[in-house]
């Protein structure tokens, strides 16, 4: 453990100002207290701020010092990027840099901190040995993208003219947390369990899609477990179809693994994931096979740009001519022009959805018009702040002495921080550490200069 002695940095918090929907925290006044109860020569500072989840005054009150700037911490944790102008020297910066996949909109900001000599640690990369991330808002986001996703889909269907339960459900930063949220579901189980939709007569039931099993898909799974369901596998629905169900309710099926999602475009050749690897032209996305007996998809997996769409907008068109049951596309990962093509631009909580128009080939904002409603808010763990601050902090307060006690003058190579830690430093001493050389060629092209 490390002793008091050797904590010798202040650690500072910093408001969060990208967003007026940004109220998340990487430390709350919980495990600040803890931290200074064990480590008593901890000092925190915290820049004041009025939108905060958690305000100025319960972090004064478990000792921590409210500061308008915060020129005395060494060490700055932040959620999102800090504006270029407000780096300080031989400072460094605990934050989502978005900047290991060589974006070109934050290159500028990694060239400063070069040119700085900060040390920049990107949550992004805290990793165990295996290579899982440690600290995340994943499973936030799946969850507050499950109760927007249920949301859209109930005003859709009123659009329609089918009133429903789901259109009772508020927007997720409208609950005070999940637990909120979660008491006004169960509220509605009842009248969930007999709705069925009924636009293709009958009484069939709506076929909830969810891609993967990761952390997004197992918040969004969360929430929709607290309704009644029913779960299938793809295979029964692929072989029985969304109107032999059989009576109304929700339905979930679960589509995890590659063999889920892509199918050789030979049909006489058997999936293969090695082959998947090395030649993925020889395939194509086989969610749009199932999409024709689904109502809503929840997407929420990483995508690989070498692989395949899994939905094209080809596709999409051709669901809506075809009067196919799907309505929602609840894409939480967000992904613009990735793998769900009809995601063209991501959008804010206060405006959470578009459809995609075949007839217009655009998206137009809202629920109304023929086509398929697509959720995109591409900051969905900001609406439910509490939820998302307390799992981020739990994860990373372990860490917190760590980062503090660390002699950051040191080479890289001898800078005394624990292994997951060190896995994300990305830049120090005014160099890109080993495993981030890569970054050279896109610096040098968006971030103007040599390294």
């Amino acid at each position: 453990m490390t002793t008091t002695a050797a904590l010798r940095h202040t650690i500072g918090i910093r408001l969060e100002d990208k967003s007026v929907w940004e109220r998340r925290v990487p430390l709350v006044p919980a495990d600040i207290a803890q931290l200074q109860a064990d480590h008593p020569g901890l000092s925190v500072h915290v820049q004041g701020s009025p939108l905060r989840v958690y305000d100025d005054a319960g972090y004064r009150a478990v000792g921590a010092t409210i500061v308008d700037q915060l020129d005395e911490a060494r060490v700055v944790l932040a959620v999102k990027e800090i504006p270029i102008s407000l780096l300080r020297a031989r400072t460094t910066y605990v934050f989502f840099a978005h900047v290991i996949k060589g974006q070109a909109h934050n290159m500028p900001l990694l060239r400063r901190l070069l040119d700085l000599h900060c040390t920049l640690i990107d949550y992004e990369r805290v990793v165990d040995d295996a290579g899982h991330r440690l600290i995340f808002f994943g499973r936030q986001a799946g969850q507050a993208g499950m109760l927007e996703s249920l949301r859209a889909l109930g005003q859709r269907l009123a659009w329609e003219g089918q009133a429903n339960p789901l259109s009772a459900i508020r927007p997720a930063h409208e609950y005070r947390d999940l637990a909120d949220a979660c008491d006004h579901l169960d509220a509605l189980r009842d009248d969930l369990d007999g709705f069925a939709d009924a636009r293709g007569g009958g009484a069939r039931p709506l076929v909830f899609a969810f891609t993967g099993g990761g952390n997004v898909t197992r918040g969004a799974l969360d929430v929709f477990e607290r309704l009644p369901h029913r779960t299938v596998t793809a295979e029964t629905l692929a072989a029985r179809g969304i109107d032999d169900l059989g009576g109304p309710g929700l339905v979930k099926v679960q589509l995890t693994g590659r063999a889920a999602l892509y199918t050789p475009r030979d049909p006489s050749q058997p999936f293969d994931r090695a082959t998947l690897e090395t030649r993925p032209e020889d395939y194509r996305g086989a969610l749009v096979d199932l999409l024709p007996q689904v109502t809503a998809l929840i997407h929420g997996i990483y995508w690989d740009p070498r692989y395949p769409r899994l939905l094209t907008r080809e596709q999409a068109a051709r669901l809506v001519r075809d009067d196919a049951p799907l309505r929602l596309v609840g894409d939480v990962t967000c992904d613009i022009g990735g793998s769900i093509a009809i995601t063209d631009r991501p959008t804010q909580p206060d405006r959470p959805t578009y459809v995609y128009r075949p007839d217009l080939d655009r998206t137009v904002d809202g629920v109304e018009g023929e086509g398929i409603v697509v959720l995109a808010v591409d900051n969905l763990p900001c609406e439910l702040p509490r939820d998302a601050s307390d799992q981020f902090s739990a994860a990373l307060a372990p860490f917190v002495p760590a980062l503090a006690s660390a002699d950051y003058r040191a080479p890289f190579a001898q800078l005394a921080l624990p292994d997951p830690i060190r896995r994300a430093v990305v830049a120090h001493g005014g160099a890109l550490t080993p495993d981030y050389r890569a970054l050279e060629v896109p610096l040098v092209a968006h971030g103007g200069g040599a390294v």
